[in-house]
């Protein structure tokens, strides 16, 4: 967190929240498909959702976005995210969420069916 992430009332403003998502995706993708090269592939948001729960301070120890794949479809996956940060031995849940992403050939400008290998690599990586 950076100290221009905060809003007037002094906590994390909400839109910072997406970017935390963005964040994680990228390194998440990485790590749980690792063929992944974001030069020859990529992937559309279709749509995001956040669910706020508490707020989220500056001041917070440990803040951690976790992520998951949640479905796979044809075309699409989805991924679940929860931003979390410490109290103690307490964990305490800022925010929860999901992504839409939408598989995509930048030359032919159009959607396309997830990879079988990229298919694998997600559900290989969640089992774990």
């Amino acid at each position: 967190m950076r100290w221009n992430d905060l809003d007037a009332l002094g906590h994390v403003n909400n839109a910072l929240y997406v970017s935390y998502f963005e964040i994680a995706r990228g390194g998440f993708m990485l790590k749980a498909v690792p063929e992944w090269d974001w030069s020859k592939h990529m992937f559309l948001i279709a749509n995001v959702n956040v669910d706020f729960k508490r707020e989220l301070l500056l001041t917070a120890v440990k803040p951690q976005v976790y992520l998951r794949t949640s479905r796979i479809g044809v075309k699409s996956f989805v991924l679940e995210y929860a931003l979390t940060s410490q109290d103690g031995d307490e964990i305490i849940v800022h925010a929860t969420g999901s992504t839409l992403q939408i598989m995509f050939d930048t030359k032919a400008r159009a959607s396309i069916e997830v990879p079988d290998w990229v298919r694998k690599s997600l559900k290989d990586y969640d089992m774990l």
